[in-house]
């Protein structure tokens, strides 16, 4: 668990659970309290595929992150709801690709503002920044200093929402929310996105989900054809829009997973 020294801990809930710590709990990192554990645990015995659910978004980042660098040859990222640094970070990939590569990173909780120097931690030829924003409020974003000096909005931009949006309620519009946040990115940029499902294991997942539910943190899992809805307008890469350990699988990781152990479709598609 972490070191509270010199944090801003009247700025961190630690009595209640919080899905960034319970996402770092359960894939085996330090950064968590009790109520962390004690919710993490409890959603793993209702559904004890959850780690290796958590560990497929997480490589999904990974190949992702690699393809639009390497095949898209995207140089600038910007990464909504960062979640608690765990190398390696976005910015550590694309910048073993590319090292010129420019991040910035958005989460609203202060335990990721306090580890963020893992996220800063830039090759000197690029350029990392970090935002402390809700990303449901895309103007705090787009109208920062962080993001208007380390983003050229002249160059592609690739957008990456991942593993967020089933937090997101319909009346709070998550489609609309990723839209607002790719309008002002250019022709030639791209959205890479992991969404939640309930489609192939509904009642463990179902479950889960009333846990999470449980401890003030509602969820919206989606169908496919809503998840289609986040690509509207967009160019598809292929595959399309897969389950994550479906999508470019590289080898690593993937093997033995078995679909109803993932809740979870990822895509990338191109703005035109």
């Amino acid at each position: 668990m972490p070191d509270n020294d010199g944090w801003p801990a009247d700025r961190i809930d630690t009595e209640s659970a919080h899905s960034a710590r319970i996402y770092d709990y359960i894939l085996g990192g330090k950064d968590y309290y009790p109520a962390d554990k004690e919710a993490g645990d409890a959603m793993v015995r209702e559904w004890p595929a959850m780690p290796v659910h958590m560990r497929a978004n997480r490589d999904w980042m990974n190949r992702a992150v690699r393809w639009l660098a390497e095949s898209a040859g995207i140089r600038q990222f910007l990464d909504i709801g960062t979640g608690i640094p765990t190398s390696p970070n976005l910015h550590e990939i694309a910048q073993s690709v590319a090292p010129e590569s420019r991040v910035v990173y958005v989460d609203n909780d202060p335990i990721v503002l306090t580890l963020s120097q893992g996220l800063l931690a830039s090759a000197p030829e690029g350029r990392t920044a970090y935002i402390e924003a809700d990303f449901q409020h895309p103007e705090a974003v787009l109208g920062s200093a962080e993001f208007l000096e380390t983003l050229d909005l002249d160059k592609p931009v690739a957008l990456t929402v991942i593993a967020i949006v089933h937090f997101v309620l319909d009346e709070d519009d998550a489609v609309g929310i990723v839209r607002r946040l790719l309008d002002p990115l250019p022709a030639g940029s791209y959205l890479a996105m992991t969404i939640g499902t309930a489609e192939f294991a509904p009642d463990e997942v179902g479950r889960v989900a009333r846990e999470y539910a449980a401890r003030g943190m509602p969820m919206r899992l989606r169908t496919i054809g809503e998840a289609e809805e986040f690509f509207d307008g967009l160019e598809l890469v292929e595959p399309g829009i897969v389950q994550v350990h479906k999508w470019l699988p590289d080898g690593t990781g993937e093997e033995g997973v078995r679909d109803e152990d993932v809740a979870m479709y990822g895509a990338i598609a191109r703005k035109g």
